[in-house]
């Protein structure tokens, strides 16, 4: 697993309990089939697999409700889940279909607007998902295109190793260490606040920085409690619960001395207008 780290002693790490499997994703259906019996084998034989409900009330196996090993974050109104996602040669493997399949936002929808100024944003943009939702950031109206088979396989391997559904991911792609985004949090209305944000990291480690609201801005700033770092790794998952992004805001810094590429993909639940 990548490194979980922070130099500021208020910051918290708990592991849950062990899970009985990683990920699938992106894999053949045999070689998931095959894996799948290897654990019956390692745990002697076929195990029952439960059933239970998502949130929308869609199905979801039991087995997969804590299927890595997940590292607890928690500071002052911060509370996220870490872990390792997808193995080394699986990662790259998604990595890889993601170059052949994503297309980038070009032009007017590759900038952002900050107090009324208009700025091309320092990295490749592309929003997927459930057909006909809309996400609305700083500025900018961003309609999903359709899933792709690779995004299809990720999501759902997030779903199965958090017990939550996403309808919609934000795909992120740096081309070396100069790529960045800026502090900022997601409270974007048409979020459901019920479901986390899920951050899968593909390529490139790079450091993520969260910063509280009271820790941010000169002396004004002073009272807050430290920020937190953590470096994320190459087919890590990071899960942002609440209240995170209502307190925290979050960044991933420049570093001048990665030269290799990177893709984050943050999965969503957006909430349809009525």
């Amino acid at each position: 697993m990548g490194t979980c780290c922070v130099g500021m002693d208020k910051f918290v790490t708990r592991s849950k309990r062990p899970a009985r499997c990683p990920g699938q994703a992106g894999l053949s259906r045999k070689t998931r089939e095959g894996a799948v019996e290897g654990r019956q084998q390692a745990y002697g034989g076929e195990q029952e697999t439960k059933v239970a409900q998502g949130e929308d009330g869609s199905r979801l196996p039991e087995e997969f409700s804590q299927p890595i090993p997940w590292r607890k974050i928690e500071a002052e109104g911060l509370d996220c889940d870490y872990g390792l996602l997808f193995k080394t040669e699986e990662a790259t493997e998604l990595f890889n279909e993601l170059e052949k399949e994503v297309e980038y936002f070009t032009a007017d929808q590759a900038k952002v607007q900050v107090f009324g100024r208009s700025y091309s944003v320092p990295r490749k943009q592309a929003t997927y998902g459930d057909e006909g939702l809309v996400y609305s950031f700083s500025g900018v109206r961003l309609l999903a295109r359709p899933w792709t088979p690779t995004l299809e396989n990720i999501r759902d391997a997030v779903t199965k190793a958090t017990g939550h559904t996403f309808n919609f991911v934000l795909i992120n792609r740096y081309k070396d260490g100069l790529d960045h985004i800026g502090e900022h949090c997601d409270e974007e209305r048409e979020l459901d606040p019920a479901c986390p944000i899920a951050s899968v990291s593909l390529g490139a480690a790079r450091d993520f920085l969260f910063r509280h609201r009271r820790s941010r801005g000169g002396a004004s700033g002073k009272d807050g409690p430290p920020p937190v770092k953590l470096e994320l790794a190459h087919g890590s998952l990071l899960l942002m619960n609440a209240p995170t992004n209502t307190h925290w805001y979050h960044s991933l810094p420049v570093r001048k001395r990665c030269h290799a590429p990177r893709i984050n993909l943050t999965f969503r639940r957006i909430l349809r207008k009525l």
